[in-house]
């Protein structure tokens, strides 16, 4: 968001003045025609009679139509049957913390084989200890670089059977989530691998798998495809209404493998085992979303099956083992140094695929891995000169800030390979003696075109006998001269060589590395269990709503058990599920967290997992985008209020407890701001990396009510039509049983209450609340009903609709005007997410009312996005909280308000902002009577944030008052009529500034251009020279692979116009202390008297 700036004072010329009137209404007049001193004569009391009289008829009709004062008698009526309870956040937190590792553990139990594999098999170690934090946060404008210390946890262990440790006692429902999920992963590991153990490989083997992409594909004959069988494809709401086969898997294989090699043959058929577990899985624990195996030899095999769709160059281009999820699972976490020969000799098409080579490596790596890069030729020079003598965490925003460096180097100089290994060594090895990095593999990344100098003695100084080191050498560019040396170099220490011609080369040959660094874990049968960060994959979704949805995997290897092939270490692949984040946070409950009260997931880096405030998407243009850096925003980042860092560092180091803060919570996308004490409540989810925090404002919001009533006399009234409840909130459980998934939360709570499903899964204190609330304000229907039968056909009073909504996620709706003459129809709508209750957020009418009085009404305009553009709303939204107290303890039981028509309430405001025809003008000069409707007056209608409800511009309308007179708003700041509050939005994007070239360059010498193009021609001509094969022009296939080298070696890197930035910019909030008040601005030939007065409305004049 850019920080929005007081725009210049407008300058009015000649010997005029500008009056101001303001109450929560501002007057000016500008270039009047008459005198100063008859302007002066204006009396204040003209200005608050005005304001009193509006004041009062808008808050008599926002009264009268809402019916708050019906409402509030009537919960008043019940507060004796009432009890309010404060809620215990450390109780709370637990509560919810065992609920979620619960549903974790249910996940993990998808690929246990129950009963079959032996416990033995698996691999359990403790959560390793920290190291001290070696950088916390450096900042790059615009673009954050993080420089963070180790992760708490590397890698994601699980550890059973729990401690007896308290918080693990308290977390028991997560443990056996934990455990259930535990029971469907191993079920999947050992399915696969027995499988695999009986299957005996066969070079000529045939067999018909279903490909996702070719599936119900018709050739010209009417026939199938081959491999595109006929596969029958549902619709299905629990798989993001995508069509799928539930009862099936398929197998999708990247464009660059051959989906007939004998490798994906023989693996497609024995993969068919897991059909029978993916199934059996689903049947048990419906809350499973996309189960998956990701094969070593590339095809990816996907329950249920989908149809896959190319690209638009129809390219599958997304290949399994390039997930995230794939190498974490793979591998074990590693620190690593890449070491980069900048000599002369690498010049050209060798420096090309030299940099592909390190960006290709660097995406290998993930938040568990540990890396520095350093550059040498005669010298050694590390590409990020912050970063000397250390490892930093390979993070995505600092792969990213490694790319960029590396795509800047150049070849000089003659490349001396000793000084770099030694200091790689260094590092290293100070690493791994103080305890520091991932605290498991290590290796070095030699890239180079050839090295000859003596460097045995380095490795017999920093890495024999053990070879703690690996070191995998890459052989850059067609000369094989020294490809003995480079092979030398890996063979000794544990690595391995790989060499690269061609930039086609360079994927394949990157991935072996990590073959090798999973052998020991293959070897041992390690089953290592990983949870990943939050991430959205795009790959396996058509459209961008199915795409851009959180989720986090939990996976497991998957290693060959055969005799003859078990030394070697060989991984068959890996199996995976995904975990949508919206599931985890429904396990916390909404109405337990009250009003402005959530609940958030931070990983042990500390990142945010899950977070009402996370805002991961963006627009460009009319497209929405993932943000580059959405899934490494920082606890700091949200919850900026934590300027010591106090809640973030007891998060990441998993303990349990509670803190407070004052905090700034932005609302209405930053254009307003609530002041709020917050007590956060944290634990860690064990045998996860995740923590979780609930949130709960100090007040109301740590105050719950209940009331009872009958089964019956609330059905009677939850039954009406006019009433809906929160449809994102869990009244009962619909998504486990088929039968249930197209119900409504109205429709399900109603069939469990009427007895008609009793097997229905139900929040028996949710459920009991929203039925308290619908017999409460069912009077308030009658109310509304005989409002609209008593009032005239036009509703010259201009509310169009009245509206409630209690705590319990209960909403009703009045309205006085017909559908068709509604100027909102998307109000309270899915199409209007801030207007109703969400999973994340109370309505915004609510939240503000919640912090004023009860009875006190707050206004605003809202506005809605409409093609891509923002759209001021032709309605005021008016709302007030209404209140119960018992035995001094005080709760906000609902919220209630009105919609009025903006014209009408336009009429009205002009109508009382005149002076009457009968005014005594006798001792007035100038002109009398006035009114707001002069010309020569310009009046603005405010809230209380500065924002105009009325003006005599309809185009000034929403806007906020500094925009449209900077001066004003300037004199009423210095006045102290407003306050001016500094926001800071660390996730906002900015525009990137486009480079231009000095227009005047070439004048600096005639011969500039000449020169300029000159250089292009010789170093073009040198680099073709250099690496031009002429022997290939006798075979034209070497042609066309040297013309595909020559095309992607030249592609430039896509620059997206918008970068992750930080802003600070400025909110407004009137002080109410201040009821009348006046001045002058100055400005130039003129002068501006402006006045105000204040009735005790959320409307200023």
């Amino acid at each position: 968001m850019e920080k929005r700036m007081l725009p210049h004072l407008r300058w009015c010329f000649g010997n005029c003045l500008r009056l101001y009137f303001t109450l929560w209404i501002i007057l000016s007049s500008c270039c009047l025609p008459y005198s100063v001193k008859a302007q002066s004569r204006i009396p204040t009391e003209t200005v608050q009679l005005w304001a009193s009289g509006f004041g009062g008829e808008l808050n008599s009709l926002v009264t009268k139509y809402s019916g708050s004062l019906l409402l509030q008698k009537k919960y008043k009526d019940v507060e004796p049957f009432i009890r309010i309870e404060e809620v215990d956040g450390v109780e709370l937190v637990l509560q919810f913390g065992e609920k979620m590792k619960e549903m974790l553990g249910r996940k993990v139990e998808a690929v246990k084989r129950q009963n079959q594999l032996p416990w033995g098999l698996l691999h359990y170690r403790p959560p390793l200890q920290a190291p001290p934090i070696l950088f916390r946060t450096a900042r790059m404008n615009p673009r954050r670089i993080k420089v963070k210390g180790p992760p708490r946890m590397a890698p994601f262990w699980l550890q059973l059977p729990p401690h007896n440790s308290p918080s693990q006692i308290l977390t028991h429902q997560w443990v056996q989530l934990m455990v259930r999920l535990l029971d469907h992963y191993l079920r999947l590991v050992d399915a696969a691998e027995e499988a695999d153990l009986y299957h005996k490989y066969d070079m000529d083997f045939e067999f018909e798998y279903y490909n996702s992409v070719l599936i119900n594909e018709i050739d010209e004959n009417g026939n199938y495809v081959e491999l595109g069988n006929e596969f029958i494809l549902e619709v299905n709401e629990h798989f993001n209404d995508l069509p799928v086969n539930t009862s099936l898997s398929n197998i999708q294989v990247p464009t660059n493998v051959y989906n007939k090699d004998p490798a994906i043959l023989n693996g497609a058929y024995w993969s068919e085992a897991l059909n029978t577990v993916f199934y059996e899985n689903f049947m048990q624990d419906p809350t499973l979303t996309w189960q998956y195996f990701g094969s070593s030899t590339g095809f990816f095999r996907l329950y249920p099956g989908i149809k896959w769709m190319p690209d638009g160059n129809g390219v599958i281009s997304f290949d399994c083992r390039n997930r995230g999820w794939y190498i974490q699972a793979a591998t074990s976490p590693k620190d690593i140094i890449i070491l980069l020969d900048i000599s002369g000799s690498m010049k050209g098409l060798r420096m090309t695929i030299a940099k592909h080579t390190i960006n290709t490596i660097l995406d290998t790596l993930g938040e568990n891995d540990f890396v520095n890069i350093i550059a040498y030729s005669d010298y050694i020079h590390y590409v990020e000169p912050c970063f000397k003598g250390t490892l930093v965490q390979a993070d995505r925003d600092n792969r990213e800030h490694f790319k960029l460096l590396v795509d800047k180097l150049n070849a000089k100089g003659t490349g001396v390979v000793n000084k770099a290994l030694v200091e790689a060594f260094i590092i290293l090895n100070k690493f791994n003696e103080t305890g520091q990095g991932s605290l498991c593999n290590q290796a070095i990344m030699l890239i180079t075109d050839g090295a000859v100098e003596e460097y045995e003695s380095v490795f017999e100084q920093y890495n024999w006998p053990d070879c703690k080191v690996r070191v995998f050498t890459y052989l850059i560019g067609r000369e094989v001269t020294f490809a003995d040396y480079v092979k030398w170099i890996a063979c000794n220490n544990k690595g391995y060589y790989t060499h690269i011609s061609t930039l086609a080369d360079v994927q394949e040959n990157v991935m072996e590395y990590l073959h090798v660094l999973s052998r020991p874990m293959v070897i041992n049968h390690d089953h290592d269990i990983i949870w990943t960060e939050a991430y959205m994959d795009n790959a396996l979704f058509q459209s961008p709503a199915q795409s851009l949805l959180l989720m986090t995997t939990v996976a497991m290897p998957v290693f060959s058990r055969k005799n003859e092939t078990r030394a070697h270490g060989i991984l068959l692949g890996v199996v995976g599920s995904d975990v949508p984040l919206k599931e985890l946070l429904k396990l916390a409950p909404r109405y337990k967290l009250g009003v402005h009260g959530y609940a958030f997931l931070n990983t042990n880096n500390g990142y945010i997992l899950a977070h009402p405030d996370l805002r991961p998407l963006y627009k460009d243009g009319k497209k929405i985008k993932p943000k580059p850096n959405y899934n490494s925003v920082d606890v700091s980042e949200v919850e900026w209020e934590d300027t010591e860092e106090i809640l973030r560092t007891a998060m990441v180091n998993g303990e349990t407890g509670s803190m407070s803060m004052n905090v700034k919570v932005p609302v209405d996308q930053g254009k307003r701001v609530l002041f709020l004490t917050n007590d956060y409540f944290y634990t860690h989810i064990d045998d996860t990396p995740f923590s979780l925090c609930i949130v709960l404002t100090r007040g109301h919001g740590e105050s719950l009510f209940i009331g009872n009533v009958s089964v019956e006399e609330g059905l009677h009234d939850l039954v009406q039509p006019d009433l809906t409840i929160a449809n994102e909130w869990i009244y009962c459980v619909t998504d486990i049983d088929p039968a249930h998934r197209k119900l409504t939360q109205k429709q399900a709570v109603i069939r469990y209450l009427s007895g008609e499903d009793p097997d229905l899964e139900c929040d028996q204190e949710l459920v009991q609340e929203v039925l308290f609330d619908a017999v409460v304000t069912a009077p308030i229907e009658a109310y509304w009903t005989a409002i609209a039968m008593n009032i005239s056909e036009g509703n010259e009073d201009g509310i169009e609709m009245a509206f409630l909504g209690t705590r319990a996620g209960l909403m009703r709706s009045g309205f006085f005007v017909g559908k068709e003459r509604r100027s909102n129809k998307k109000f309270l709508t899915t199409q209007d997410k801030h207007s109703i209750f969400t999973m994340d957020n109370f309505p915004l009418w609510y939240r503000r009312a919640a912090e004023h009085p009860a009875g006190h009404f707050v206004y605003y305009i809202a506005f809605q996005e409409d093609m891509g553009k923002k759209v001021r709303s032709k309605t005021v939204t008016a709302s007030t909280a209404v209140s119960v107290t018992v035995s001094k303890k005080m709760a906000i039981a609902a919220a209630v308000g009105v919609q009025i028509n903006l014209s009408v309430l336009r009429q009205k405001f002009w109508m009382a902002t005149r002076q009457p025809n009968d005014t005594d003008c006798s001792n007035i000069e100038g002109k009398c009577p006035i009114s707001c409707e002069d010309d020569a007056l310009n009046c603005y209608l405010m809230d209380n944030n500065g924002f105009i409800l009325i003006s005599k511009k309809e185009e000034e309308t929403g806007r906020f008052l500094g925009e449209v007179d900077g001066s004003v708003m300037t004199q009423l700041l210095n006045m102290g009529i407003f306050n001016e509050v500094k926001l800071y939005d660390y996730q906002a994007m900015c525009k990137e500034p486009t480079n231009h070239h000095s227009g005047s360059q070439p004048m600096l010498s005639p011969f500039y251009i000449f020169l300029a193009a000159l250089k292009w021609f010789l170093s073009n001509l040198f680099i073709f020279l250099v690496e031009f094969n002429f022997c290939g022009l006798w075979n034209m296939e070497n042609l066309v692979n040297a013309k595909t080298v020559f095309h992607f070696g030249h592609k430039h890197r896509k620059v997206e116009p918008y970068q992750p930035c930080n802003t600070e910019y400025p909110a407004f909030t009137y002080d109410n202390t201040i009821k009348e008040a006046n001045g002058f601005v100055e400005c130039g030939d003129c002068q501006k008297k402006m006045q105000r007065s204040v009735e005790g409305h959320q409307v200023s004049l």
